[in-house]
């Protein structure tokens, strides 16, 4: 054997590999951790809306269902995190990545800021929605604080985060301050984002520490009755409204009143602030969509304009093409992707902190 200190030292480092890998891991419930990014309590965990307790939309409480915007916040000193959880069995969407509809994405604090530290991989080829992964290991060793988003687009119906045996892993106040409730379509739901951390409210509330929350329905978002008494009932700082990508321009011009209205009962001076919509890149040759968009963009500006004459609480943001220009921000002519999101906070986050700003709201 020309080699043997070579053999010994290859044996040693399988050895130490595979011990490594078959380090005792313990799970615990998340849901004994802390849940945040409700607007409401709910019974089930990772519900956003209670719809046995609340009347909403009839094509929506399977959205209520999908944990979108919610995370787990907990400390650890585990050098590794791992994760057990199930999904719906919802099939895949044709314009999200499965790991921004199904899986995890996990940030730990370092330096005062959220930096991304791992994801949790789906299973996406089986017959159930039973997913095991990895999210992170090898890491320093210290208590670590940590931030988990949940699925975008999937109800989630259990989650075991794991740690090494030893360790510690405790509850977490809730990072974030204030109360800022964002409802809006499927752009603030999230479709196309990278990750189930990146969509706009969740990177707004970790650019500016306020607690966002993610009331965005996948084309749903038309100003319902349902959808404005229950956010009258949501105690909130602000409002950040993306409430006119779904509804035509007959459709705005019949709701805002009375949507504004009915939150005003309850909310008579708080913020409520409106986004004009993106400019959709399906219009760029489609004289129809064009026509749709136009009008569309048109009836919500005369309508919050006309609403501010009389409510000094109301404000609209509009500052331009919100995807910018280069034809590159979105999956589909629609919904923006990271960059996109990119663009569109670039474009509305110092807008909203002024706003916010002169409430106090920092």
């Amino acid at each position: 054997m020309k080699h043997p200190h070579l053999l010994l030292l290859l044996g040693g480092l399988l050895l130490a590999t595979a011990a490594r890998s078959a380090d005792p891991v313990r799970y615990v419930d998340a849901a004994t951790l802390t849940v945040i990014g409700k607007a409401l309590p709910t019974e089930q965990p990772y519900n956003r809306i209670d719809t046995t307790r609340f009347r909403v939309p009839a094509k929506t409480p399977g959205y209520c269902y999908h944990p979108t915007g919610l995370a787990v916040v907990f400390r650890t000193d585990s050098r590794t995190i791992r994760a057990r959880w199930e999904t719906s069995g919802k099939n895949p969407s044709d314009n999200m990545a499965a790991v921004a509809q199904k899986g995890l994405d996990l940030y730990i604090r370092s330096n005062g800021e959220w930096v991304f530290a791992g994801v949790g991989r789906p299973k996406i080829n089986g017959k159930n929605d039973l997913h095991d992964a990895a999210i992170i290991s090898n890491m320093a060793e210290g208590e670590k604080e940590c931030l988990l988003y949940l699925p975008l687009y999937d109800q989630l119906k259990k989650l075991e985060i794991g740690v090494d045996e030893k360790s510690v892993i405790t509850p977490m106040e809730n990072p974030f301050r204030h109360k800022i409730v964002v409802h809006g379509s499927s752009i603030t739901h999230g479709i196309a984002a990278g990750r189930a951390g990146m969509a706009y409210s969740s990177r707004l509330g970790r650019d500016t520490g306020l607690y966002c929350i993610n009331l965005g329905f996948s084309g749903q978002c038309t100003m319902q009755p349902e959808f404005a008494s229950y956010l009258s009932r949501v105690e909130a700082d602000a409002f950040v409204f993306d409430c006119f990508s779904n509804p035509s321009a007959e459709v705005i011009n019949e709701r805002f009143d009375a949507f504004v209205d009915t939150i005003r009962r309850t909310h008579p001076t708080t913020p409520l602030i409106f986004l004009q919509t993106i400019r959709r890149e399906t219009r760029n040759f489609s004289t129809r969509i064009e026509k749709f968009e136009r009008e569309k963009q048109a009836a919500a500006e005369a309508q919050v304009r006309d609403r501010m004459k009389t409510d000094k609480n109301i404000y609209f943001v509009d500052p331009g093409d919100l995807l910018g220009s280069d034809h590159i921000a979105t999956a589909d002519g629609t919904h923006p992707t990271d960059l996109g999101f990119t663009y569109m906070l670039d474009r509305i986050e110092p807008q909203i902190r002024k706003i916010l700003g002169k409430y106090g709201i920092r």
